[in-house]
């Protein structure tokens, strides 16, 4: 699975197509945020990317969840989202 870190200075456009790009390979993609403002970048993107891989006949979906992570020896809890294809069985 890879790992995309996602902060309030992301731009969606750019997340949204690393995420299309993996995505497309059939992996699924974890993406991390801390605070308000990454979560509200990384929701934008999932959308973004979204848009972007709908005209090739993939859905997206997201599991967002708590996790605890480690920043500068301090813990801090992130919001994080697993996004991957939507298996069309499941629809």
């Amino acid at each position: 699975m890879e790992l995309l870190k996602v902060s309030s200075q992301s731009k969606p456009k750019l997340v949204a197509g690393a995420i299309a790009a993996v995505v497309r390979t059939g992996e699924s993609v974890e993406i991390q945020a801390i605070g308000a403002a990454a979560v509200n970048q990384a929701v934008k993107s999932i959308a973004v990317a979204r848009g972007y891989v709908v005209p090739n006949g993939i859905d997206l979906v997201s599991y967002p969840a708590f996790s605890q992570l480690e920043v500068d020896g301090e813990e801090k809890t992130s919001i994080k989202f697993v996004v991957e294809r939507r298996n069309p069985e499941n629809s």
